[in-house]
């Protein structure tokens, strides 16, 4: 549905955006790089305030989040739309489609929320397609979520802006943020945006201000996946970010526009996992793998095995008041573990 929209300022004719860090400067009667952001009169319209276009009960594991209240379930929901053009995109039927080209269903965030508790779920997850463009509606559905006692999250490509962040974090509980690769050209090449560095940022400011952040890094033949570029990454992770942030290094499969390319090699996953954990990385994980040892959690002090997963399942949940049984490390994790008979 449409909405006057936040993030923006007025000017002359033209509008200036400032939700993402494209800024865009639209004109009257134009629209956003992401099109569901339109000057109508001289104001921005949000054209994507509730406006579903799928809508999933999902494993939190599945977007992936492992240390934020592991085995519980969120209410997963995508608009149509984003801001970024990147040629392996999963779920591009979404992300690419035109308001209107595909079916939808505009719920208000008190329905939202209601839906929610009915499924059973612990929290809600905007994901699939790129949530920044529709953060009007999650601050909305987060301030009615936290009455609730139910969790808000973001599966995102990181390039809102600080400005926004500011506004939305007292309704943000946590955000997994794919990290595409650690250079600017392929981010140029790729995802068709300028710049790594605003991804950066909002990860930063995240961890700066309490928001439980992961990072996914999407490992692509011949694109991202040098031992070099993983490690100036992982460098990246401990510096600016800490050991306790964790890293899911996810198998790539073609896709969309990368039908070309071949899978991701275990052994380059498995060589991602060994120079994130040489550099002191506490909690590396491979995914898309079935079965990878690198599912699962291991102790940072005595390597035990405290978190079992098969598959999104969490299978064994071994931590005592968020440490390790054997030696009594802290291992961090966001929220409570939800075993599969408490949901």
């Amino acid at each position: 549905m449409k909405k006057i929209a936040k993030f923006w300022k007025a000017g002359g004719e033209k509008v200036k955006c400032f939700l993402c860090n494209w800024r865009c400067s639209i004109a009257l009667g134009k629209s956003g790089v992401c099109n569901v952001r339109k000057n109508e009169g001289g104001e921005l319209q949000t054209l994507v305030y509730g406006t579903i276009a799928s809508m999933a009960v999902d494993p939190i594991e599945k977007k992936p989040f492992y240390h934020f209240w592991p085995g519980s379930q969120s209410f997963s929901i995508a608009a149509p739309g984003c801001n970024f053009f990147c040629a392996q995109c999963q779920n591009w039927t979404l992300s690419r489609a035109k308001l209107g080209g595909i079916p939808t269903e505009d719920v208000a965030p008190e329905k939202l929320v209601e839906m929610a508790k009915n499924y059973g779920c612990q929290g809600i997850s905007h994901t699939y397609t790129e949530p920044t463009l529709w953060t009007e509606y999650a601050m909305d559905v987060g301030k009615l979520a936290h009455k609730e006692g139910i969790y808000n999250t973001y599966v995102s490509n990181g390039y809102i802006t600080i400005e926004a962040l500011e506004e939305f974090a007292p309704h943000l509980d946590g955000a997994n943020v794919d990290v595409k690769a650690f250079t600017d050209r392929f981010y140029q090449k790729i995802c068709g945006v300028k710049s790594l560095q605003p991804v950066l940022d909002t990860c930063e400011w995240m961890v700066k201000h309490g928001i439980h952040l992961e990072i996914t890094y999407l490992i692509i033949p011949r694109e991202n996946d040098s031992a070099d570029e993983i490690g100036s990454f992982c460098k990246w992770v401990m510096e600016d970010l800490g050991p306790d942030i964790p890293v899911h290094f996810s198998r790539f499969f073609p896709h969309y526009k990368m039908v070309d390319r071949e899978p991701t090699e275990i052994a380059t996953l498995d060589m991602a996992h060994h120079v994130a954990k040489e550099a002191g990385i506490r909690y590396v994980y491979v995914g898309n793998v079935p079965a990878h040892d690198s599912d699962n959690t291991y102790c940072h002090g005595c390597g035990a095995k405290v978190i079992e997963r098969f598959g999104f399942d969490v299978t064994q949940f071994k931590l005592k008041d968020g440490k390790c049984p054997k030696c009594g490390a802290e291992i961090k994790v966001t929220g409570k573990y939800v075993p599969s008979s408490g949901r």
